[in-house]
């Protein structure tokens, strides 16, 4: 959902750097992935077409943090 966010704490040696992936637009969320050694964070649309994706050695991952937008009750559609 649009304002979701993932902040990405990495160790860059001598000091840590942070990235933020955000989902930028209306339909389009944030999904993390470990794979092989790899944190993968991708900004997605809603038909599940990659936008953009920030890779990162998972050994160097200090912390990863999911930050969704608040939902209001009753604004979910019903299916």
């Amino acid at each position: 959902m649009k304002g979701d966010r993932v902040e990405i704490v990495v160790d860059a040696g001598d000091t840590t750097r942070t990235y933020e992936v955000v989902a930028s637009r209306a339909g389009r969320r944030v999904e993390t992935a470990v794979r092989r050694g790899v944190v993968e964070v991708s900004e997605v649309t809603r038909s599940g077409t990659v936008v953009r994706t920030a890779r990162f050695m998972a050994n160097r991952v200090l912390a990863l943090v999911e930050q969704p937008v608040p939902r209001e009750e009753g604004s979910e559609k019903a299916g």
